[in-house]
């Protein structure tokens, strides 16, 4: 089969601002709308960028987000609210302590911990937002050095005056945060409208930072699937569940949406499941992916980088990440099976991002790419393996990597994405999302 792909039928999250808005809220879970950075609503609207400038911008900030995820550098380790984007990363708008003060955080599921930048600062880089002094709270407190959070910080010591936990986290691409890792209550919610309160939430207050942060951000929130992360403190309460569904950038006019908790997907429905799979570190959701077909060629999952090569666990899936990552050698098959089946002049990218390009000013028939994850085959149409990169160019949106295998958000577009951390599995649904 082939579909065409339309001029448009794209997206790119990462170059998304995300508005955190409650749409619906139950005693299992609450949603929330995605509203996307290039929208003329949003703040961060940039009138002078193109659209394919905001693209390849995104692109070259996932090759840069992947260096994150480089195993040899990690660390193991009705609501409203706002979340934007800073350079194409999502930031989260919460508050911290009582008084509460607002704090601007990237949401990455590719970390675990939750921190912000603290006074007294050693190091910070700038930020917009006035930085959160833990001894104006009256609801802070030091983490102890003997306690869970702190053994689950590989890199956390104990302070010599004090019987304080301090960490050390660093990132791939050499960001870092260091400094007290303490409890604090973490509110979601504007000024204005109903919030939710989450006391006693771990978190780092970090003294010396440094790295690829923009003036937006005040810090990270952690999705990962770590002991730390927003996402497994609040484990219990939203029954480990978490889900997406993102909309192509066409539907300017339809938001993306998030849940947290929910009843989950009903698997008589045309819902897909695959294992998690328990890998150090804990952080990163790993999948299987045994091969991936174009059109009804099938090719087996292949590497002979150790740090991709595993039978089991040899890829992640990640909201933030716009483009696929795959080995050379497996990302090479496709390639050449794509180069045969496309009709059109293959040329390369003038921005050298992308491996494989086709000038074309029309639509193009692409084979449907079929990923075959353990227990999953997740059909992708043309929207989510192509991109029109320029009025007359069209652009594979899958590229090889030595590192970490990585299964973009592009890729996931139209799909309801669902997380069980208690089931350990990771569910997709073909939908509409405009309609989700």
């Amino acid at each position: 089969m082939a579909a065409a792909l339309r001029i448009n039928t794209f997206i790119s999250t990462l170059s998304v601002i995300l508005l955190l808005k409650l749409t619906e809220a139950t005693n299992s879970g609450f949603t929330v709308d995605l509203i996307k950075c290039d929208s003329t609503v949003s703040p961060l609207y940039n009138s002078s960028h193109t659209h394919f400038d905001r693209l390849y911008n995104a692109f070259a900030r996932s090759v840069s987000r992947a260096n994150r995820f480089k195993p040899s550098l990690q660390s193991k380790s009705s609501i409203q609210s706002n979340v934007i984007a800073n350079d194409g990363e999502y930031l989260i708008k919460i508050s911290l302590g009582t008084p509460a003060i607002e704090v601007l955080g990237i949401v990455d599921t590719g970390s675990d911990l939750i921190w912000t930048q603290c006074e007294p600062c050693e190091k910070c880089y700038k930020q917009d937002l006035p930085l959160f002094d833990p001894q104006q709270s009256s609801t802070y407190g030091n983490v102890p050095c003997n306690s869970s959070p702190c053994k689950a910080l590989d890199t956390a010591t104990c302070g010599t005056d004090k019987n304080t936990c301090q960490y050390s986290y660093s990132y791939g691409d050499q960001s870092f945060t260091n400094g007290d890792l303490g409890v604090e209550t973490l509110t979601i919610g504007l000024t204005t409208g109903h919030q939710v309160t989450l006391p006693n939430i771990v978190f780092g207050c970090g003294h010396n930072n440094d790295g690829t942060f923009g003036e937006a951000g005040s810090g990270i929130i952690g999705l990962g699937g770590g002991p730390l992360s927003l996402v497994s403190q609040l484990h219990n309460s939203i029954g480990g569940k978490f889900s997406y569904c993102l909309v192509p950038t066409e539907n300017s006019n339809v938001t993306s949406k998030i849940n947290f908790g929910g009843n989950g997907l009903d698997s008589g429905n045309g819902v897909v499941s695959t294992p998690m799979v328990a890998k150090d570190p804990s952080t990163f959701y790993y999948l299987t992916l045994e091969g991936i077909s174009v059109g009804n060629k099938r090719f087996a999952y292949k590497a002979s980088s150790k740090a991709v090569a595993s039978n089991e666990g040899n890829i992640i899936i990640d909201s933030g990440t716009t483009l696929t990552f795959l080995p050379p050698e497996f990302h090479a098959d496709l390639v050449a099976a794509l180069v045969k089946a496309i009709d059109a002049e293959r040329v390369r990218d003038p921005r050298g991002v992308l491996s494989l390009c086709f000038r074309s000013i029309d639509d193009i028939d692409v084979p449907i790419i079929t990923a075959h994850f353990t227990g999953a085959d997740v059909k992708l149409k043309a929207i989510n393996t192509f991109a029109r990169m320029d009025d007359d160019l069209v652009c594979f949106t899958m590229i090889p990597s030595e590192s970490l295998a990585i299964f973009g958000n592009l890729a996931q577009i139209n799909f309801l994405v669902e997380y069980d951390l208690k089931a350990k599995k990771v569910s997709f649904l073909p939908a509409d999302c405009t309609k989700h």
